[in-house]
C-alpha cells in the first residue's frame, strides 16, 4: 500500500513521544489480534483518531520494523503455535529501523497472557552470540538449540488510546523472506490490541466487531513459516489461510 494517504490523516492526530508510550509499555499483558483488508485501514483511522494518539518517532508516524525469527530445526515453536500449545514461546531480534536500536527478544504466551523480555543487540545474528545464547537459557527453561529462519519486514503504526492503559498496533506492507523464496501481504491489515485485560469495549473492538471483522489469534511468524515452506503442517492455519485469500478481493 501506497503510505502517502496513511501518513495525511495520521498527520491529523495529536502525536505521542517513545519516552511518553513507556507509561503503557505493557510487558506482561494481553492481546487481541485482529486481520483485516488495507483497504479498510483509512476509514477506520478517521473513526480512530478521536481516541488515540499516534507514536511519532523522528517526525515519522509509520515505523519500520525488520524481523529475523528463529526456531528449532524442525520448527517446534512453529508447532506449538499450530497445536494451539497454552504455553509457547516466539523468539526473534528485532530492529526497530527509525530508532536505530535492535533487540532479542523472547515472547512467552501462557494462559491467555503475554509476557515478553529483551535485550538490547548491536545488530542482527543469523548465530546467536554468547550473550544471546545465555539470555535464552536464562528465559526459556531447557532451551532448544534454535537456529534462524525467517526474515519479515513490515510497516507498523502505534497508537496508544487517550484515556485507557492500551496500545494498539497496525501491521501492513508484510513481507516475508528467506534465501531465495519471499512473499508479500500488501492486502491486509494485522492489528493487536495490547490491554492489561482484555476489554472488549475499547474503541478498536468494536469497529472490528461492527464491520465483520472479530478477533483472530493469527501469526505473523507462523505466516511466514507456512508461506515459505509448503511442506510444513498447516491444517490448523487453513481458515486463516483461507481468511488471508478472501480478503484479496475485499471491497468496501
Amino acid at each position: 500500500m501506497q503510505l502517502s494517504e496513511v501518513n495525511r490523516i495520521l498527520a491529523t492526530f495529536h502525536p505521542v513521544s517513545l519516552a511518553e508510550m513507556d507509561e503503557v509499555k505493557l510487558m506482561n499483558r494481553t492481546d487481541t489480534k485482529f486481520v483485516f483488508p488495507v483497504a479498510l485501514l483509512i476509514p477506520l483511522l478517521a473513526k480512530l483518531k478521536e481516541g488515540y494518539k499516534v507514536l511519532s518517532i523522528k517526525e515519522n508516524r509509520i515505523s519500520t520494523y525488520k524481523t529475523l525469527y528463529f526456531d528449532t530445526v524442525d520448527f517446534d515453536y512453529y508447532l506449538d503455535h499450530h497445536r494451539g500449545m497454552p504455553n509457547r514461546y516466539k523468539v526473534r531480534i528485532r530492529n526497530y529501523v527509525e530508532s536505530e536500536i535492535y533487540f532479542l527478544e523472547i515472547k512467552n504466551k501462557f494462559k491467555g497472557r503475554t509476557d515478553k523480555k529483551r535485550i538490547s543487540l548491536p545488530g542482527f545474528e543469523e548465530e546467536f552470540s554468547a550473550t544471546s545464547k545465555n539470555f535464552v537459557d536464562l528465559v526459556i527453561e531447557n532451551a532448544p538449540k534454535l537456529e534462524a529462519k525467517l526474515w519479515n519486514d513490515f510497516a507498523r503504526i502505534t497508537l496508544v488510546n487517550a484515556a485507557e492503559k492500551e496500545r494498539l498496533t497496525l501491521d501492513l506492507n508484510l513481507g516475508f523472506s528467506w534465501k531465495d523464496k519471499s512473499v508479500n501481504f500488501e492486502h491486509l491489515v494485522i492489528g493487536e490490541l495490547k490491554q492489561e485485560n482484555v476489554n472488549r469495549n475499547s474503541l478498536f473492538y468494536q469497529l472490528m466487531k461492527s464491520n465483520g471483522f472479530p478477533s483472530n489469534s493469527i501469526s505473523k511468524y507462523c505466516v511466514g513459516a507456512v508461506s515459505l515452506n509448503p511442506d510444513i503442517k498447516y491444517n490448523g492455519f487453513k481458515d486463516k489461510l483461507l481468511l488471508i485469500e478472501k480478503l484479496k478481493n475485499y471491497v468496501e
